[in-house]
């Protein structure tokens, strides 16, 4: 379906006003990064990650035609969830560490609905029923490449979609469609020079620079959210040490980046204000409450959150990494997590068991069994 450029800016302002900071157009359906994304997947770089090597949906990320067959035009928007929360080096080791974007309502389900309302708006500017999908980080789309063709930002050397004037806190969503639009120019400048900030302050050195076509690599094996959100077996043991206290996720590498540090406003979106329940937690607390709980308590529990994603096993299975590594630090600590690692130690999950068992042989050596 044709339209004109009024249709265009009324879809833009639609986007706006349904509480997106950015939006955009794209109308070329073909990929800029297949051969990069070939390389990486042969790389092994996915890890666990099988869905993102599957031929079809490799195919699928490369031309979007092979998602929607009568696609036209994307529209790519942005929402902003930052926050005032303190950074890497002022966080309470005892509590535990939650990515911002995990903190509140899950997003999935605020941007879904806002793409759908978007739709209907879309519709009205148009007149006639548009066909189309909208996807908000679980299709086969290269949501970033999208967005930076759509001149929502630059890729950072963190592999983060980065705006200068507001950061890399922000949400991606999708709408593809039939509609002939007119595609708002891509962001060309990377902004982020000699800088290497990401690089240096990744605990795990899972960001891996760029390649000689300029793209960020990371090997998503070494990445925290990875080994905390993604990965269903056990954390290798080498890297538990470089975990800290964090339970789901990590904002490193955004945390020191410039532009996140000077730039980066406070979400105007209530739904990612961090729940209650799930706000500035000790360790030891949410430990104890989550043995407590089968698996279907705890999604039941945390339905609405990001934190349903590793379920039980791989909550407590952080957790156990986590108060391990507070245990390590000091006689007190140690004597404060040891009951509660004694008792992950006998939990019926063998995943659990095993960090568990691990966390135990990390207390400091000062604080004696039983004390």
């Amino acid at each position: 379906m044709s339209v004109g450029d009024a249709t265009t800016r009324a879809v833009l302002e639609a986007a706006r006003d349904e509480g997106f900071e950015r939006a955009g157009i794209v109308t070329a359906a073909r990929s800029g990064h297949g051969s990069f994304l070939d390389w990486w997947v042969d790389q092994g770089f996915h890890g666990d990650m099988g869905y993102l090597a599957r031929e079809d949906a490799l195919r699928r990320r490369k031309d979007l035609r092979h998602t929607l067959e009568c696609f036209a035009s994307a529209i790519i928007v942005a929402q902003e969830y930052g926050d005032d929360a303190p950074g890497p080096d002022q966080r309470d080791p005892s509590r535990a560490a939650v990515a911002r974007y995990a903190r509140g309502r899950d997003y999935h389900e605020v941007l879904q609905a806002k793409l759908d309302r978007l739709r209907s708006r879309v519709e009205e500017a148009t007149g006639a029923p548009v066909t189309g999908r909208s996807y908000v980080d679980t299709g086969p789309l290269l949501e970033r490449e999208l967005a930076q063709r759509a001149g929502l930002g630059w890729f950072g050397r963190n592999t983060m979609l980065i705006h200068p004037r507001s950061g890399s806190y922000a949400f991606l969503g999708v709408l593809l469609t039939d509609l002939v639009l007119e595609p708002t120019a891509p962001f060309e400048e990377d902004h982020c020079g000699s800088c290497r900030r990401c690089l240096d302050a990744c605990p795990t050195g899972a960001l891996l620079g760029r390649d000689e076509n300029g793209a960020p690599v990371m090997d998503a094996r070494l990445c925290i959210s990875y080994l905390t959100i993604e990965l269903r077996g056990p954390i290798p043991v080498e890297l538990r040490p470089a975990i800290g206290n964090r339970v789901f996720g990590c904002d490193i590498c955004q945390e020191v980046c410039p532009f996140n540090q000077r730039f980066s406003p406070a979400t105007r979106e209530p739904l990612y204000a961090p729940r209650a329940d799930l706000d500035d937690l000790s360790l030891v607390d949410l430990a104890d409450r989550l043995l407590g709980m089968s698996g279907k308590q705890v999604q039941r529990e945390l339905r609405g959150s990001p934190l349903t994603r590793p379920g039980r096993k791989g909550l407590l299975r952080n957790l156990c990494v986590a108060l391990g590594n507070l245990g390590a630090a000091s006689p007190a600590d140690a004597s404060a997590v040891r009951p509660v690692l004694e008792r992950a130690a006998r939990d019926e999950s063998p995943l659990v068991r095993e960090h568990a068992e691990w966390a135990l042989g990390q207390l400091h050596p000062a604080s004696p069994a039983g004390a």
